[in-house]
């Protein structure tokens, strides 16, 4: 089979599609004929060496996919051959075959396509996670959301409004808060050119948010933590603009708590709440509550462009690697 390989620890443009033998699944797993693969900050990191599993060498990255099972590993009762699932990896998504955990694949609704199933799980479960079991975010709360056109911020606006919350979204140009509002963002705040404390603030009648949910940290951190109001919750999922500082004193005087919030340890601690999760996501999918949205779609042949595409920050929604672009 064709897969992207990683060979050494370095840059994505290091790595290559190449012919490798295809994995075989073993007790408890499902081989997926692969259909669409998400791609996520994550996949970079891990190429790197930076990210919080190394796996050995050679790999090949990609954390969800979507496709069609080929065959099942022993003890495996859940799925049969044929059967249309998306799941979480450890590694692997980038190829036309990957193997997942079973109790990490779950059914595809009827009518959704392979394009968003591949886009849905990594997305979709962190943000659920995040606000349901570690935010707590409850109905009539304001719910701020940085980087809310990106891949996960995006979700967020989406299960922040299904979970009842008054969503504000904040993101950098004009065109990327205009995706949030079609997902039913609220407010929005373009923390470019706006000072984001004294929005939200404006925004909530000087009470501030009750939870943020921050993929980003950086410089934006500070700011979101003074935007929420007395017992407020910020959510940390991510780094993107680089690791912050968190000054407890301000944790304490406005009984503050400020979360982490990370699906890949989620998953093996919590099994139990991440299967709700899940089957929570669905009911809102089949509701017509959640809309995956799809920017890119590049074949296998072009699977660093496509990580390069958000790596670089030149693409809001889902990117997919879609191994062979006529398969459905």
């Amino acid at each position: 089979m064709r897969a992207l390989v990683c060979r050494a620890w370095g840059p994505i443009d290091d790595l290559r599609v190449e012919e490798v033998a295809p994995p075989a699944p073993g007790p408890g797993q499902v081989l997926i004929d692969v259909r669409a693969t998400g791609v996520n900050y994550a996949d970079a990191l891990m190429v790197a060496g930076q990210y919080q599993t190394k796996p050995a060498f050679p790999f090949s990255p990609g954390l969800e996919t979507a496709g069609v099972v080929a065959r099942c590993g022993e003890g495996v009762a859940r799925y049969a051959p044929g059967d249309r699932v998306m799941a979480l990896l450890a590694h692997g998504g980038f190829a036309e075959q990957a193997v997942a955990e079973a109790r990490e694949a779950f059914a595809i609704p009827a009518r959704m396509p392979f394009d968003e199933a591949g886009a849905f799980p990594v997305a979709y479960i962190s943000s659920h996670v995040a606000l349901r079991w570690q935010g707590r975010l409850e109905a009539g709360e304001t719910l701020l959301v940085l980087g809310a056109a990106g891949g996960v911020g995006l979700t967020a606006v989406e299960i922040g409004k299904a979970m009842g919350a008054r969503v504000i979204a904040a993101a950098s140009t004009a065109e990327k808060l205009a995706v949030a509002g079609e997902r039913g963002a609220d407010a929005l705040v373009d923390y470019a050119s706006e000072n984001l404390t004294d929005r939200v603030m404006a925004l909530t009648g000087g009470k501030g948010a009750d939870v943020c949910l921050d993929p980003v940290g950086g410089d934006l951190f500070d700011a979101a933590l003074s935007s929420l109001g007395w017992g407020g919750r910020i959510l940390l999922i991510g780094f993107v603009g680089g690791v912050p500082k968190i000054p407890a004193n301000r944790l304490l005087v406005k009984h503050r708590a400020a979360l982490g919030s990370s699906l890949r340890y989620f998953r093996w601690h919590a099994p139990d709440k991440l299967r709700r999760s899940v089957e929570e996501l669905i009911d809102w999918y089949e509701a017509g509550r959640l809309r995956p949205y799809v920017t890119h779609r590049l074949p296998l042949a072009r699977a660093v462009e496509a990580i390069r595409l958000l790596t670089d920050r030149r693409a809001h929604g889902k990117i997919v690697v879609v191994p062979d672009p006529a398969g459905g």
